[in-house]
């Protein structure tokens, strides 16, 4: 929402991000040359991701394949070992 009311009124989530593409090229473009526009790349990047979290979304898959890479791929079922219970002296068995 351009307006800066989100969903609930208060500023939406990424209003912030759009008022910094905005200032970008309101400093940076003239209505005679728009050449400008390529120094608000990162601005609108910013404001990309604000809006639908596609690289959170990758850096999420790359650690869940790291995680389950680092896994080990005999690991002995959680519970399933007792003599490793019964070695902590816990219970009185």
């Amino acid at each position: 929402m351009a307006s800066g009311y989100g969903m609930h009124g208060g500023p939406g989530r990424c209003f912030p991000f759009w008022q910094d593409v905005l200032a970008c090229y309101v400093v940076n473009t003239s209505s005679d040359n728009d050449s400008g526009k390529k120094k608000c790349v990162l601005p609108l990047e910013d404001y990309y991701e604000c809006l639908h979290h596609k690289k959170e979304h990758v850096k999420a898959l790359a650690l869940q394949a790291a995680l389950r890479e680092a896994r080990p791929t005999t690991a002995v079922h959680e519970g399933g070992d007792t003599k490793h219970i019964k070695s902590l002296g816990l219970a009185g068995l």
